[in-house]
């Protein structure tokens, strides 16, 4: 089945299982009523106001009573609480003021419970949620919840209520009845439920299991099924996490390991109900915790989970325990277990399933014993202990996500003891104020800040301290105390706010605490909560509402997640992502991206689909003739030579190329165009086996494909590039490897069908015979284009739009796009919901504006430019809104970002199409937009504008392709109505850079550029490498290249003099016969390199081009159009021409130590002719002098300096040499005799040549009307209709024809596409 069919099959079966219980719920709606039936002593109170005021008033909409509930106090201490009378599934709620009054609820907080103990808040978006309540008092206030709850008690806690009255309360719950059968685990006994007495192994295609479980164990196997071939499947709690272990099958080789380990879930030891899912057809497996769905596919290659005969809930069997490694039972509830399709707890109730190991099985679940106590930044509960005692003990358990807090502080009769966590630890502070100062510090534990229920115990007696954390006497710390204390009487927990002489060390503790002990009395908090001992403020009673907002983990693409009690950041270092939940690649997307910002070509990172799941890849961007190529290589050396064959006499070579097959679909899909060589050199080894044998050998490219043609040939033509020219060694064949001769031979050839690229696999199958011999040769995957970062449209109306689905982006999304316009506002692109939207805008000539709105309230985001952005040139704009901030930079320096609220809406709800352009009557963009993507995926705005009114594909003027208009080295810019040039910083001008910029030197005249001493030039022609990158910061220069042309007709002269700090130099010179010496002086030699060219006079009043370059010791030397001729410094001279100072041209006029050659015989009387286009390394000195820029250039120019291209002028005579010319006469020794008579004949015969022109022209136009007739009277007669493509007639052969007119061939002529596995 292929891939595509296989994936909807899944989709299709996991959607079916998912709709059966929809379908179920939507049978019977639960919306029925749940409080206003219930009895007046169903309603219970923190306390009433009068009577009147009791709760059981506080039903929606009724007038009995006062009218509702109100409270003695005002305080968050109060609460109004609903028994359902048993375990219902909660869907809504809503609330009213009390009638006709001034007494209402404006936000509350919702918690529940199936005992009326140990609540549970309710949370949305990783928060605990507040609700918004009433404005007056008879309005009503409903909320739905975005997640249904299952309890029997429901408190409404109020957090603000009216400022013109008081507290009142009249509640509404909305839900239905809700079954379950439940059934507790102790920790010894296991069900076993068995498939069939018939069969011993059953073998599973899809499994379908779900349950519900209760526990306040944090380990603990929950359900565990294996069979005897190695498979097993196994549900267990460690930790207080939920892991999922499943082997489909490993082969008894070891080399296909199918076990696969998914951990969802935290904190799941809080005694409340949890739901498990698990899901699986073959390898795809969907695990979901808590409506949180984790999907994942199974390691190896099998499909099928065979199990012996059995499953087991709540532990392991005993025939498994020896080798279970002592894993836990469960110890808790669970309820609604359902193993494919057969209702586990039924059948339990039935009496149908093994369980035999539970000593007394019930079906209830049974009340948590402990009572535990939540603590904020402001909280502090005060115990009573035992006073004037020598004896201190204290003990509790905790559990917290911050690394410090105060855990215990109580005064003595004289001192202090602090008990904290200081950085993880357990911190014990002990300070005895008796005579003298006694200070004893301890500490003990690490890493305690975990979310793990932790214990800690203090034992202060006689002479010596105990502190014991987690029960491990092994590690208890103990230490001697000089002075024996005296107890205070007083413990406070979590906080202490009293003044004194000597306040706690650590800040208020954030967490929870349980089993809190003093004296070794276990602290009676129900007693607390009653008012009749102790006190407490800000403390919330029986409940823990630790939240783990790493669970799920928000970080995406691998970053790490750390916690505090308020907050989560993102760890990003090594992801390749950045932000503040690790969403935007820190790579471009494309070659085309990375060289467009100035990058020099080489090894670049890209990330071909920005934020979406594809990590980066490492790949090679070239420019080549202003083409930018993307290069991908393989680990195939060039020419490997073909060995270890297989049982069939075959030899397979697998290729690697770093990156996976949606990266390589990824680099493809976006190209134009993609091609790999490859290659096949063979000595009695044989290819295809042309014409019409079976091939010997294929190649597998993408998709498992297997494919026999070769490279410089195409789909369905079993042929080699020999064959498609025919030009192979033997006719009778089609490659010359089929010609199977001793020899060495070879086929090669591009493959450039991409959607077969690139090459996976090679297959060979003619070596093995005595004498065969084969090599291989496999390129790099090489494309070019950028379909998506050149995807533009044009908005030629200010009512103009394009519009595509809506953005999906509930939690994080990212928005990027370039734009160029001439108008000063409208809107980019809007997307709404129905209180939801987001929209990016030009608010003003140079603002830029981001709003959105997720339910918390308007946000608006802005970035001012400090130039104008209707200039017609391209502007980026990135904005990013997720769950920790919004960001909107513009052109990657300009951003403005806001941090997203504490608590409150996190998911952005959309519900309309997303709008480019005019949106809702609003005045749209006017101008051109390109590159527009959405969480890294392209929008392809071309295509969507073809079929638009009032937008156009493309832009006019785009600098495609690094503007191949612009020449020489110009730099394209984008403008709103076309583009132009940058010729800045090369050695030419005008609109395209092809204008040359020189002057004429009179005697003496000189230019003078000097380089400043700091990185960089200050003028405007700054000096560039060959790729343009800066290269006058480096002090020593191991490569540099000189380009200038001149005409001159003087000889000596010095042409260009390149000087340095040292007595390193650089001069082209002239010299006295008028040919051309470069000079190289670059230290290590004690005379100058020089390179004499004695073939050709140059001085003869003709314009020559110069290119001399230097890379290490190698120097390539090019006049005029001749070949390039190579050079070497000898191996005695450096390669660094060390700090260079200034560019001479025309002549040298310095101070200090200059080659005395250079100065005795070319200086005098200097250049005189014409000197154009000079450049070195990207620097023009002589366009720096006579184009002055606003900056002020570092060049100066002595004596008279007239502009003039005439040095760069094309040559008029043969560039051949003298020697070689045969119409190149030596004017010495030739001899021009003057006759008379041959003069007067050529005046008596100019009439006549007149005349005979004349008659030549009229003749030589009647021949060729003639002509021209014949011809088309001749193609018209033999002429008939064909659908052969345009190109075809150029072809040597059909075959080629296809492959020349059409390289998109695989539409209309494909082979067979089979998955082929080796």
């Amino acid at each position: 089945m292929p891939l595509g069919s296989r994936l909807t099959f899944v989709f299709l079966f996991l959607c079916s299982i998912s709709n059966i219980d929809l379908a179920s719920t939507a049978s019977r709606k639960c919306e029925d009523s749940l409080a206003t039936p219930l009895p007046y002593s169903s309603f219970t109170g923190s306390s009433v106001y009068a009577t009147g005021y009791g709760a059981g008033y506080a039903k929606l909409n009724r007038r009995g009573g006062s009218g509702g509930w109100s409270p003695v106090d005002a305080d968050r201490y109060q609460w109004l609480q609903v028994d359902l009378g048993s375990r219902k599934k909660v869907v809504a709620v809503a609330t009213q003021g009390r009638y006709s009054s001034a007494d209402w609820t404006r936000r509350y907080r919702l918690l529940y419970s199936d005992t009326g103990k140990n609540w549970r808040p309710f949370l949305q978006d990783g928060n605990i949620w507040t609700f918004e309540g009433n404005s007056d008092s008879e309005g009503v206030t409903r909320h739905e919840l975005l997640r249904s709850i299952v309890a029997r008690y429901v408190r409404f806690v109020p957090l603000q209520w009216s400022q013109e009255g008081r507290m009142g309360l009249r509640v509404e719950v909305y839900g239905c009845a809700y079954w379950s059968d439940v059934v507790s685990f102790d920790g010894q006994g296991v069900i076993s439920y068995r498939f069939s007495s018939k069969t011993k192994k059953i073998k599973f295609l899809t499994d379908v299991i779900s349950l519900k479980f209760r526990t306040s164990a944090g380990h603990g196997v929950l359900l565990h099924g294996e069979g005897q071939q190695g498979d097993y499947i196994s549900l267990e709690l460690q930790r207080a996490r939920l892991v999922l272990s499943i082997n489909l099958g490993s082969n008894q080789y070891g080399s296909i390991q199918g076990h696969t380990a998914v951990t969802s879930g935290s904190l799941l030891d809080d005694d409340h109900w949890h739901s498990v899912l698990i899901q699986r057809y073959r390898r795809n497996v969907n695990f979901t915790l808590d409506q949180h769905t984790q999907p994942f596919r199974t390691n190896g290659e099998f499909d099928h989970l065979d199990l012996d005969y059995e499953i087991s809930f709540g532990g392991l069997p005993a025939s498994n325990k020896p080798s279970s490694g002592g894993r836990d039972n469960f110890v808790g509830c669970m309820e609604g277990i359902v193993y494919n399709g057969d209702n586990i707890t039924s059948l339990i109730h039935r009496k149908k399933v093994d369980t035999s190991s539970f000593r007394n099985l019930t079906f209830s679940c049974s009340e948590s014993r402990s009572f535990p106590v939540f603590f904020n930044s402001s909280s502090f509960l005060q115990l009573p202990g035992q006073g004037d005692s020598d004896t201190l003990s204290v003990s509790l358990s905790f559990r917290t996500w911050n690394p410090s807090g105060l855990l215990v502080y109580t005064a003595l009769a004289d001192g202090v003891v602090e008990v904290g966590l200081a950085d993880g630890k357990v911190t014990v502070y002990i300070n005895v104020t008796q005579r003298k100062n006694t200070r004893i510090d301890i500490s003990s534990g690490s890493n305690l800040n975990d979310g793990q229920w932790h214990t800690v115990h203090l034992n202060a007696l006689e002479n010596y301290a105990m502190l014991t954390i987690d029960g491990d006497e092994a590690s208890t710390v103990r230490t001697a105390i000089p002075i024996q204390i005296t107890t205070g009487g007083t413990y406070y927990f979590g906080g202490y706010f009293l003044r004194t002489n000597t306040p706690p060390l650590q800040r208020s503790f954030q967490g929870c605490m349980q089993m809190i002990h003093v004296d070794d009395q276990l602290a009676d908090l129900r007693a607390v909560e009653q008012g009749l001992i102790g006190m407490f403020q800000n403390v919330s009673l029986d409940m823990c509402a630790i939240i783990d907002r790493c669970v799920p983990n928000q970080c995406e693409h691998g970053g790490r997640c750390s916690q505090t009690w308020d907050s989560f950041s993102c760890i990003c270092n090594g992801t390749g992502y950045r932000g503040a939940t690790c969403h935007t690649s820190v790579y471009q997307q494309s070659c085309e991206e990375v060289l467009h910002l100035g990058r020099a070509p080489g090894g670049h990172w890209v990330d071909p689909d920005g934020s979406g799941p594809l990590q980066a890849l490492r790949v090679s961007c070239d420019l080549t003739e202003g083409t930018v190529w993307t290069s991908v290589k393989n680990n195939l050396s060039p020419q490997t030579a073909v060995t270890a064959l297989d049982q069939e006499g075959k030899a397979v070579l697998r290729l690697d190329y770093n990156m996976s097959t949606q990266q390589v679909y990824a680099v493809t899909s976006g190209a134009d165009y993609c091609e790999q060589h490859i290659a096949y050199t063979c000595r009695m080894s044989r290819l295809l086996n042309s014409p019409d044998g079976e091939p010997y050998t294929w190649w597998v490219g993408r998709a498992n494909e297997k494919h026999l043609y070769w490279g410089g040939s195409g789909p369905g033509i079993q042929k080699c590039a020999c064959g498609i020219e025919r030009n192979c060694t033997s006719a009778k064949h089609q490659c010359n490897c089929d010609a199977d001769q001793r020899q060495w031979r070879e086929d090669a050839g591009l493959l450039v069908y991409k959607d077969h690229l690139p090459v996976s696999q090679l297959v060979v199958g003619d070596t093995g015979r005595a004498g065969s011999e084969a090599k291989l040769t496999v390129g790099p995957l090489r494309c070019r284009g950028d379909r998506d970062f050149w995807n533009a449209a044009s908005f030629i109306s200010p009512a103009s739009y394009l519009h595509f689905p809506s953005l999906k982006g509930e939690t994080s999304a990212d928005i990027s796009f370039y734009f160029k316009t001439s108008s000063t506002y409208g809107v980019f692109l809007e997307n709404l919901g129905t209180t939801d939207f987001i929209r990016i805008e030009l608010k003003a000539t140079s603002v830029i504006s981001f709003s959105f709105d997720v339910g918390n309230g308007g946000v608006e985001l802005t970035v001012r430019s400090p130039s104008r952005l209707d200039d017609g040139r391209w502007h980026r704009v990135e904005a990013e809104r997720n769950l920790k901030e919004a960001v909107l930079s513009l052109d990657g320096r300009y951003r403005d970002a806001r941090p997203a609220p504490a608590q409150g809406h996190i998911r952005l709800e959309l519900f309309s199409q997303l709008y480019i352009g005019a949106s809702g009557g609003q005045r749209g963009f006017l101008g051109c937009m390109r590159a527009l993507r959405l969480n890294g995926v392209t929008l392809d705005l071309e295509e969507r504008a073809r079929v638009t009114p009032g937008v156009k594909p493309g832009c006019q003027g785009h600098c495609n392709h690094f503007g191949v208009h612009c020449r020489n080295g110009g730099v394209c810019v984008e403008q709103y109505d076309g583009y132009s040039c940058d010729c800045s910083h090369t050695a030419y001008d005008g609109r395209f850079c092809t204008n040359d910029v020189g002057g004429y030197f009179e005697s003496g005249t000189l230019v003078r550029y000097d380089f400043p001493s700091e990185a960089g030039p200050a003028s405007g022609a700054a000096p560039r490498g060959p790729q343009g990158s800066a290269l006058l910061g480096e002090t020593n220069l191991t490569r540099e290249e000189l380009v200038f042309s001149f005409s001159t007709s003087n000889a000596p002269a010095i042409l260009v003099y390149v000087s340095s700090k040292t007595q390193d130099y650089l001069a082209v010179v002239l010299r006295n016969n008028g040919t051309l010496q470069v000079r190289y002086s670059l230290g290590g030699l004690t005379e100058p390199y020089t390179i004499d060219l004695d073939h050709r006079n140059m001085a003869n009043g003709q314009p020559h081009h110069v290119n001399v370059s230097r890379e290490q010791r190698s120097i390539h030397l090019q006049l005029d159009h001749y070949p390039v001729t190579t050079y070497t410094l000898p191996d005695a001279s450096d390669t660094h021409f060390n700090l260079v100072k200034t560019i001479f041209l025309g002549k040298v006029f310095e101070t200090g130590e200059i080659d005395p050659v250079l100065i005795d015989r070319y200086n005098t009387p200097g250049f005189v002719g014409c000197l154009s286009r000079v450049t070195l390394n990207g620097v023009a000195p002589l366009k720096a002098a006579l184009r002055p820029g606003p900056a002020a250039a570092p060049v100066t120019a002595h004596g008279i300096l007239v502009p003039s291209n005439c040095g760069a002028q094309p040559l008029t005579i043969s560039p051949l040499g003298a020697a070689h010319d045969p119409w190149q006469m030596d004017t010495a020794g030739a001899v021009f005799p003057y006759n008379n008579e041959m003069i007067s004949r050529e005046k008596l015969d100019h009439n006549s040549a007149v005349i005979g022109g004349i008659v030549a022209v009229v003749v030589c136009l009647a021949l060729g009307v003639l002509v021209f007739l014949v011809r088309h009277m001749f193609r018209h007669k033999g002429s008939y209709h064909t659908n052969e493509a345009k190109g075809a007639e150029s072809a040597d052969c059909a075959d080629a024809a296809i492959i020349v007119n059409d390289p998109a061939f695989t539409e209309t002529i494909e082979e067979s596409k089979k998955e082929w596995f080796i």
